[in-house]
């Protein structure tokens, strides 16, 4: 199950909105096939380590990290395909919430007569898939938010100056976590500040592009246009009452509710969630960053640290959270941390209460 799971993630930049899964079929400890599903549209994990395995599949145990598909979509039933190809044990690392599976699978297989078992590394396969499993289980992507930091806590000067705190290999590192994203999401007081490009930027990587997703109430940041070049799409989320210029060909704009000229974060994140968006990359100021980590909707919080001082002008990490009292603080839990060229990475994710 281990090494589906490592099959798995090599999907990680091109399968959504789909699910990150890895198949290995084997007799006993020998393996006969593996696969994983490499685009969305193509197929899936099983039928890509069955094809491998031949005839060698009959009699054999599927290791799977998500229970196998029972419906019709773009691509027939695995669980149709393990029956067929004689296996007569699956081995599943977890479940598939979405509503057209969600048990559907291993009922298939059973009534065929295939033993199957569930749970073996669930943990580790929840963790591959959080995006995927947020939108299905809570209604909503799973949300990121990147930082860049000095050892004072500081993201800018005070003019808003930001390039560069930290150092190469933490702005390489950055560009895996855009690639698996469904959307980069970002505020206009970081357009109008950086004229950023929010792509991703890899070499020899295949990589479906994230949607680039623009907060902008009242539309002032047109006038920076390198997040809407490059090749990747690009979405600006205003107020109802802003009026939307007709000569930009190519680049989405949806109206969301508003109150003071804050656009509601909550619709925002129900748009990107009807749009199939499992995980949401946000590159954002003080202020946005803010907003949402006081609004609980951040699930994890992605720091980079450089050994460097910006002094105490400078901006903070999060804007008005309100708080006053040691009481009031917000305690994270430490993910992962590790050192990436200069500067140290810490995956963060507030604690609950």
């Amino acid at each position: 199950m281990a090494d589906a799971l490592r099959l798995a993630e090599r999907g990680a930049y091109t399968t959504r909105p789909n699910p990150m899964v890895g198949c290995v079929v084997a007799h006993g400890e020998r393996v006969v096939g593996q696969g994983w599903h490499q685009r969305a549209g193509g197929p899936h994990a099983e039928v890509f380590a069955l094809r491998e395995a031949g005839e060698q599949a009959r009699g054999a145990t599927a290791y799977v990290t998500l229970e196998p598909c029972a419906h019709h979509g773009r691509t027939p039933p695995c669980a149709l395909a393990l029956i067929e190809a004689g296996v007569t044990r699956v081995v599943a690392a977890m479940r598939d919430p979405f509503p057209r599976v969600d048990g559907g699978g291993f009922a298939l297989l059973r009534e065929a007569g295939i033993e199957v078992g569930e749970g073996l590394l669930r943990t580790q396969a929840r963790e591959l898939n959080r995006g995927f499993l947020s939108l299905q289980e809570r209604g909503r992507p799973w949300l990121r938010v990147k930082l860049a930091a000095s050892l004072d806590g500081r993201t800018a000067m005070a003019d808003g100056r930001s390039k560069w705190i930290t150092g190469p290999a933490a702005r390489e590192d950055v560009q895996h976590w855009r690639a698996r994203a469904g959307a980069i999401l970002t505020g206009a007081s970081t357009v109008l500040a950086d004229d950023p490009m929010l792509t991703v930027r890899l070499a020899d990587a295949d990589v479906a592009p994230p949607l680039r997703v623009v907060l902008d109430a009242r539309l002032r940041s047109l006038a920076r246009a390198r997040v809407r070049q490059h090749g990747a799409p690009t979405l600006y989320l205003h107020d109802a009452a802003t009026t939307v210029p007709d000569d930009l060909p190519g680049t989405g704009f949806v109206a969301v509710p508003s109150t003071d000229g804050r656009l509601a974060l909550d619709a925002v994140l129900a748009l990107l969630a009807a749009r199939g968006i499992n995980e949401v990359h946000t590159e954002a100021g003080a202020t946005l960053a803010g907003a949402l980590l006081g609004a609980g909707w951040v699930d994890e919080i992605l720091l980079y640290q450089a050994p460097t001082l910006l002094g105490d002008e400078g901006r903070p990490l999060f804007g008005d959270l309100g708080i006053t009292t040691m009481e009031q603080q917000r305690r994270m839990t430490v993910v992962d941390q590790r050192q990436v060229g200069d500067d140290l990475r810490l995956l963060l994710r507030p604690q609950a209460g």
